[in-house]
C-alpha cells in the first residue's frame, strides 16, 4: 500500500509541475489559438489554427505594420496580470471547442502605428496621405470617413483583410499596446 501511495504521490506532483511549466509557457511565450469568424478572409478563415507568439505583449513592443495581432477589443478594459494569466485557459478550452472562445480576443492586421494620421476614403486606407498598397484584402473597402484618426503614443490601430465584414478599430478606436496580446507566427 505504501509504495502505491508513493506512485500516486510522485504522478500528481510531475502533473502539477508539467501544467505549471506549460501555464507559464502559455503566458509569457507561445499559445495556440482558433480563428473564429470571417473578418481575416482571405488570409485565415474561420477554425484554422494559429500559433501565437507572447513575448511582444510581454515586452510591450509595438507590432510592425501589416503584422496579424492578436487583440483584446475591450478597449476601455484596464488589463491587469490577472487577465494574461486566466487567457491562456480560457483559450485552451477554445482550442478543442469553438463555443468556448471569447469573443472580445479577435485576430487583426496592424496598419497604424503611433503618430500616424489614417484616412478612409476612396475605397482605400490612407496612412500618413499616402494610399496603403494591401494585396491582402479580400475585396475593396465600401467604408468611408470624413474624419481622420491620429493613432496616440502606446497606442495601435488594427483592420480585418476583409474590410467589409469586419468589426475592427474603426469601431472601436485605436487600441492601446496592453491589449495586443501577441503576434501570430504560424
Amino acid at each position: 500500500m505504501r509504495t502505491f501511495l508513493h506512485e500516486v504521490y510522485e504522478w500528481g506532483y510531475s502533473i502539477i509541475i508539467a501544467l505549471a511549466i506549460a501555464l507559464v509557457i502559455h503566458i509569457f511565450f507561445i499559445q495556440p489559438t482558433r480563428v473564429s469568424g470571417e473578418s481575416m478572409v482571405p488570409t485565415l478563415h474561420n477554425g484554422e489554427y494559429l500559433v501565437v507568439a507572447k513575448w511582444p505583449h510581454v515586452l510591450r513592443q509595438v507590432p510592425q505594420y501589416g503584422q496579424i495581432v492578436i487583440i483584446d477589443s475591450r478597449v476601455a478594459y484596464a488589463r491587469s496580470w490577472k487577465d494574461d494569466a486566466a487567457e491562456p485557459m480560457h483559450n485552451y478550452f477554445a482550442f478543442f471547442n469553438a463555443d468556448l472562445q471569447t469573443h472580445n480576443v479577435w485576430v487583426k492586421r496592424v496598419i497604424g502605428r503611433p503618430g500616424d494620421t489614417l484616412a478612409f476614403h476612396d475605397g482605400k486606407v490612407w496612412r500618413n496621405g499616402k494610399a496603403l498598397t494591401e494585396p491582402y484584402i479580400n475585396e475593396p473597402m465600401e467604408y468611408s470617413s470624413t474624419k481622420e484618426i491620429k493613432i496616440p503614443d502606446g497606442y495601435v490601430f488594427c483592420m480585418g483583410d476583409n474590410r467589409n465584414h469586419s468589426s475592427d478599430c474603426r469601431f472601436i478606436g485605436p487600441v492601446p499596446l496592453d491589449h495586443v496580446l501577441g503576434r501570430v507566427i504560424w
